[in-house]
C-alpha cells in the first residue's frame, strides 16, 4: 500500500502471484551471483599471476571483471534481501546512489569495450606499432578516462531527479533503481531529465557502439587481404571473444531499453527478467568467454 510509505522511499517490484516462489527465485539468483563473483575474481587473480597475460588486452579484461563485480554487487544483495526478507522498501537516497552506480558503471564498461576494439584494430592492422601505442601507461590512462567519462556524463542524472516531487504511486518496475524507472514516477515536468538521459546514452553507449562497428571494418579488410583461409581464421579468431563480450553487453542493454520504451503493457515478469539479465548476464558470460578462448586462462583455471 503506497499510502503507508514515507515520502522518501520507493517500493521494489515483485511478480504478482509468485510471492511464494521468491525464496527459490532468490536461490537461483544467488547461485548466478556467486558464479559471477567467483569467475571474475578468478580472472583478476589469473591475470595477476600469469606474466604472459600482462598485456593491454588482458588489463582491459581485468577492468571488465572489476566493473562487473561492482555492478552486480551494487544490485544483487539488495534484490536478495527483498526476496528473502521481504525488504521491498528502498530509501530515496539509496535508490539514487544505486541508480548512479548502475548507469556510471555501464558507461565505463562501454568505454572499456571500445578500448578493447581499438586494441584489436592496432594489433591486426598495425602490429609493428602495437607495443609502442598501447603501453601499460597508456592502458592505465584509458582506464582513468573511462571512469571520468562515466562519472561526468551520468552524475547529473540523480541530481536532476533530486528536486522533483513524486506521486503517491512509488512502485518501481524492477528490483533495483534505474533512471527511466524512477523518472516515470515523478509528478512534475521531467523533460530536462528525459533529454539529458537520452543525450548521455547516445553520446556514450550509442557512440561507443558505432565506433566499435567502424573499427571492425578495417579489421575485416586486413583479414580478407591474407592469402590463406587458415591465416584469416587464425587472425580473426583473436577478435571472436571481444565480439561475444560486446554482444553480451549491448543486447541486454538494448532489450531493456526497448522494454522501457514500448513495454508498458507487458507483464511485470518481463521487466524483472530483463533487468536481471542486464545486470548479471555480462558479469557471468565475460569471464567464461575469455576463459574458453584464452589458453593461459583455461590452463590456470584447470
Amino acid at each position: 500500500n503506497s499510502s503507508d510509505l514515507s515520502p522518501s522511499s520507493f517500493i521494489l517490484a515483485s511478480i504478482p502471484g509468485l510471492e511464494a516462489a521468491h525464496f527459490w527465485m532468490a536461490i537461483l539468483l544467488c547461485s548466478v551471483y556467486i558464479l559471477a563473483v567467483t569467475s571474475n575474481c578468478a580472472v583478476l587473480f589469473i591475470v595477476k599471476m600469469e606474466p604472459s597475460l600482462h598485456a593491454p588486452m588482458y588489463f582491459f579484461l581485468c577492468m571488465l571483471a572489476a566493473i562487473d563485480l561492482a555492478l552486480s554487487t551494487s544490485t544483487v544483495p539488495r534484490i536478495l534481501s527483498f526476496y528473502w526478507f521481504n525488504a521491498r522498501e528502498i530509501s530515496f537516497s539509496t535508490c539514487l546512489v544505486q541508480m548512479f552506480l548502475i548507469h556510471t558503471l555501464s558507461a565505463i564498461e562501454s568505454t572499456v569495450l571500445l578500448a578493447m576494439a581499438v586494441d584489436r584494430y592496432v594489433a591486426i592492422c598495425h602490429p609493428l606499432r602495437h607495443a609502442a601505442i598501447l603501453t601499460n601507461a597508456a592502458t592505465a590512462k584509458i582506464g582513468l578516462v573511462a571512469m571520468a567519462r562515466g562519472v561526468i556524463f551520468f552524475l547529473p542524472l540523480p541530481l536532476l531527479l533530486l528536486p522533483l516531487p513524486f506521486c503517491s504511486s512509488r512502485v518501481l518496475s524492477h528490483s533495483f533503481c534505474l533512471h527511466q524507472d524512477v523518472m516515470n514516477l515523478a509528478c512534475a515536468n521531467t523533460t530536462p531529465s528525459v533529454v539529458y538521459g537520452l543525450t548521455a546514452i547516445l553520446l556514450v553507449m550509442g557512440l561507443d557502439a558505432i565506433l566499435i562497428c567502424l573499427s571492425y571494418i578495417p579489421i575485416l579488410k586486413a583479414v580478407l587481404q591474407l592469402a590463406l583461409w587458415k591465416e584469416r581464421l587464425k587472425v580473426f579468431s583473436t577478435c571472436i571473444a571481444h565480439i561475444c563480450v560486446v554482444l553480451a553487453f549491448y543486447v541486454p542493454l538494448i532489450g531493456l531499453s526497448v522494454v522501457h520504451r514500448f513495454g508498458k503493457d507487458l507483464a511485470p515478469l518481463v521487466h524483472i527478467i530483463m533487468g536481471n539479465v542486464y545486470i548479471l548476464v555480462p558479469a557471468v558470460l565475460n569471464p567464461i568467454i575469455y576463459g574458453v578462448r584464452t589458453k593461459q586462462i583455461r590452463r590456470r583455471i584447470l
